[in-house]
């Protein structure tokens, strides 16, 4: 573990809750948990922050996965699939990633976040409660392919935001309702970030004495916004879901105006 202030790693692990309870209710915890280990640890190269990052998340994912699980109406075997769906995908993109610019990316992604906040307002109805009738198989073929496949892809090409756009993409392809989404994209996320601490933990970039503690505060925040969302339902979901998507569009302009 590095060698940082008490006040840095008490900081540190308040951020991995919040980060946590973000991540459960609507995705998105990385807004706030990787900007707080660049700004606390300025001397760690940035792949150990990203590698520390996957091996706290994975924790506090899990957690909420359960919680979840226990209430929500959650099609696991559906879930899974599109999980592994989403782990090729961002195997691919990884590959891909060194070739595209992020500047290039930047502006598209505000775009279209842009254009989902002004859809989910504009339909106040989207997501609070199933409207589709069964899942037939053709919506599950198109929820693997599209958005296991498609957003994991993105994931390994860019990422911010990858928790934010499976529960937009599960609630409109399956026509689920937010709660039931956001268990769903837990159940995504888990996969997808086993197969990214699987390679991390290879190349040796995770610092596991670090990674312990703040996830035990990650596992706490993860627990507790699940059982938020599952208590206040998906208008509580909502309006999260807007707060995140407005705070992603914010962080992705300044890093366009900064860089």
């Amino acid at each position: 573990m590095p060698d940082i202030s008490m006040t840095t790693l008490l900081l540190l692990c308040l951020a991995a809750a919040g980060a946590g309870w973000i991540d459960a209710v609507v995705g998105g915890g990385g807004l706030l948990l990787l900007p707080a280990m660049l700004l606390g640890l300025p001397h760690v190269p940035a792949a150990h922050i990203l590698g520390t990052n996957k091996a706290v998340a994975i924790v506090g994912t899990s957690g909420a996965a359960v919680t979840y699980l226990r209430k929500a109406p959650v099609d696991v075997r559906t879930a899974v699939r599109i999980g592994g769906a989403a782990l090729a995908g961002s195997m691919t993109g990884a590959f891909f990633a060194a070739g595209i610019s992020s500047d290039v990316l930047r502006p598209v992604i505000m775009v279209v976040l842009l254009g989902v906040a002004a859809f989910v307002m504009l339909r106040p109805a989207f997501g609070r409660a199933e409207g589709g009738g069964p899942v037939t198989r053709r919506r599950t073929v198109t929820a693997i392919v599209l958005v296991g496949g498609g957003i994991g892809f993105y994931d390994g090409l860019f990422g911010p935001g990858t928790g934010t756009f499976l529960v937009l993409a599960l609630t409109a392809v399956l026509h689920l309702d937010l709660v039931t989404a956001s268990a769903t994209a837990k159940i995504v996320n888990v996969c997808t970030n086993a197969g990214a601490l699987a390679m991390f933990a290879y190349q040796g970039t995770v610092m596991w004495q670090l990674a312990g503690l703040m996830a035990v505060f990650n596992l706490a925040g993860g627990m507790f916004g699940a059982r938020m969302a599952l208590r206040k339902g998906s208008e509580f979901v909502r309006g999260v879901l807007l707060v995140v998507v407005f705070s992603l569009v914010a962080k992705l302009a300044f890093d366009q105006w900064t860089g």
